[in-house]
C-alpha cells in the first residue's frame, strides 16, 4: 500500500521543519511549503491526501487556501490556529477544514488529530462499499462521491462523512455529541470545539443539496436533540 502523503504548510521555518520531521518518521510521505503559492504548486504536483495547514500565510490565508484546494479535490485540511476564539474555529469549519489544532501544540496531539483524520476515511470507505441509495440521493463511499438524481453534488471531505453517517441510519435523530463522536472519531476523546460546529457543517449540507425533489431525503432538526436524515 502506498504511503499517505501530507502536505505541510506554515510559514515559520522551525514549525514547518518539525511538523515535516515528525511526520516522515510516522511513515508519511511528507512535502512542506512555506507560503500560498508554493503550496498551491505542490498540492498540484503532490496530490496530497491530507493538508496541514497554518491560517497565517504572508501571501493569502490559511482559510483561502482550504477552500481552493477543495475546489480541485476533496483533500482532507487540518488548520492550525493561533487563535481559539470560536468565530475563528467556525469560519475554519465553514471554509472545509476537518479539523484544527491551536498553537502551541505537541507534535504528538498533532499526530493523534492526523491519525483519527485518516481512520475516519478508512472507515468510512470500507463501511458499506456498495454505495447507499436513498431516493434520488447516492453516496458512494469508494469514490466518496454524492449525486441527487445523477447530479454530482461538491461536499468537503468531512460534509461527506457527516450525510454518510446520517444515510447509514436513516430516520434516526442523532445527538449532536454523538455524531461529533461517531465522525470526528477521536480515541483520545479530546475534542474541545463548540458543538455547534455541527450545525455549520449541516447547513452547507443542506444549500448543497437543496432542491425541489419530493424524492430527495431532507435533513430534518429534531428540536432539543440533533439532526436526523428523513426519508
Amino acid at each position: 500500500m502506498a504511503p499517505v502523503k501530507i502536505l505541510a504548510v506554515d510559514d515559520d521555518p522551525a514549525i514547518r521543519t518539525l511538523i515535516h520531521r515528525y511526520l516522515s518518521q510516522q511513515n508519511y510521505q511528507v512535502e512542506s511549503a512555506g507560503d500560498g503559492k508554493t503550496a498551491l504548486e505542490l498540492f498540484n504536483k503532490f496530490s496530497p491526501d491530507l493538508v496541514v495547514l497554518d491560517v497565517n500565510l504572508p501571501d493569502t490565508t490559511g482559510f483561502q487556501l482550504c477552500k481552493k484546494m477543495q475546489s480541485y479535490t476533496n483533500v482532507f485540511v487540518l488548520i492550525l490556529t493561533s487563535e481559539a476564539d470560536e468565530d475563528s474555529i467556525l469560519h475554519g469549519f465553514k471554509e472545509g477544514a476537518d479539523d484544527y489544532i491551536t498553537k502551541p501544540f505537541g507534535l504528538v496531539e498533532l499526530g493523534a488529530r492526523v491519525g483519527a483524520i485518516l481512520k475516519r476515511q478508512r472507515l468510512v470507505s470500507n463501511s458499506q462499499p456498495e454505495g447507499i441509495q436513498l431516493g434520488s440521493l447516492t453516496i458512494d463511499p469508494q469514490s466518496r462521491e454524492v449525486k441527487v438524481d445523477g447530479e454530482l453534488i461538491a461536499l468537503t471531505a468531512l460534509e461527506f462523512d457527516i450525510l454518510h453517517c446520517l444515510a447509514g441510519k436513516p430516520g434516526r435523530a442523532w445527538k449532536r455529541s454523538d455524531l461529533i463522536q461517531e465522525v470526528w472519531d477521536y480515541e483520545y476523546n479530546e475534542y474541545t470545539g463548540d458543538e455547534r460546529v455541527v450545525d455549520v457543517h449541516i447547513g452547507q449540507i443542506r444549500k448543497k443539496l437543496d432542491n425541489n425533489n419530493d424524492n430527495s431525503p431532507k435533513i430534518k432538526t429534531v428540536r432539543g436533540i440533533g439532526y436526523k436524515l428523513d426519508i
